[in-house]
């Protein structure tokens, strides 16, 4: 009873419900009407109050539905948009925002086309902002002629809302990915954030590889018209590309998958890491980007990180 009221009002909480008063309410008064029940002498009455509580909450919280209309942060506000004709996928709206610090961006954004045949590497990117056990990890696509497309799945986030970890566990922010340029995605970790930041070449199949490519692109479209929740444990960053890629189950229970800083290491063990021989931690030192003190990402930057991989770990 105790885990069940201060889930509810944790949802509550969290909740977009409006306005904001209502939410607070609702977390309050839902664990405080779970804890009426326990006086109540009737063995028969009390069950029926508690099913009829959390029986309430629970039609409450899966009909409870994202949505795609709300006053968005500014990096949330557009999302990419999708068409295929043929083997070429054009892309809307991919991001390329210029930075001049964290919270400080002029938005841009360009549309492209991606030719399937012309796809022919894939990276994971992690990137580290405290300790090694909490990473944010992603992909990007690479293609024969120069283009680089970088797919992040991230919490949606409004404009009222700081970000908190807490509230992704519940309906509080919708599924995003971040389509953009490196410049952008990588970039802002690399020289605005001053993340450390790493970037493994992945080992598939040009097959696998297009297949993947077309479900983070078949995905980001069906968003555009369903929008779904994010979540912390079932649907994160990692969770969705191990969905994105089909591995199996037990891959995805794998306790690196929630400390997603040591994805890097469940992916060479899977051997899905072009390693040239290293051991893993001979590779991460070389995954490293390093980048110069006052950098910022220019016209060439998708070049330069992976001119300029260091064996620096500091």
């Amino acid at each position: 009873m105790l885990v069940g009221a201060a889930f509810g009002a944790a949802a509550f909480y969290y909740s977009t419900l409006e306005p904001d008063s209502l939410r607070v309410t609702l977390a309050l008064l839902f664990p405080a009407l779970v804890a009426g029940t326990f006086p109540v002498p009737s063995r028969r009455l009390k069950t029926a109050a508690r099913l009829l509580l959390f029986g309430a909450f629970s039609v409450w919280y899966v009909t409870d539905p994202p949505r795609n209309n709300r006053d968005w942060a500014g990096e949330y506000a557009i999302p990419a948009d999708v068409s295929m004709q043929g083997r070429i996928a054009h892309v809307h709206h991919v991001r390329n925002f210029i930075y001049r610090t964290p919270e400080d961006y002029t938005p841009r954004y360009y549309d492209a086309d991606y030719d399937l045949d012309k796809l022919t590497s894939l990276d994971l990117i992690t990137s580290y902002w405290a300790g090694d056990s909490i990473a944010h990890v992603f992909l990007s696509f690479g293609f024969n002629d120069g283009k680089h497309l970088a797919i992040s799945i991230e919490t949606r986030r409004q404009k009222k809302f700081p970000y908190s970890t807490i509230a992704g566990f519940f309906h509080h922010y919708e599924l995003f990915y971040v389509t953009a340029d490196e410049r952008d995605l990588i970039g802002v970790r690399t020289d605005i954030r001053k993340e450390r930041v790493y970037l493994y070449r992945v080992s598939l199949s040009p097959q696998a590889r297009e297949r993947l490519f077309v479900s983070y692109l078949t995905e980001i479209d069906q968003l555009a018209h369903q929008p779904a929740w994010y979540n912390t444990l079932t649907d994160n960053c990692t969770t969705g590309i191990l969905a994105r890629a089909q591995a199996k189950l037990r891959y995805r229970l794998d306790w690196r998958v929630l400390m997603s800083g040591y994805t890097a290491s469940l992916a060479y063990d899977l051997g899905l890491l072009l390693t040239d021989g290293m051991d893993f931690p001979t590779l991460r030192q070389h995954s490293r980007i390093s980048r110069p003190a006052n950098a910022t990402p220019e016209e060439t930057y998708s070049e330069d990180i992976r001119k300029n991989l260091t064996t620096d770990t500091r």
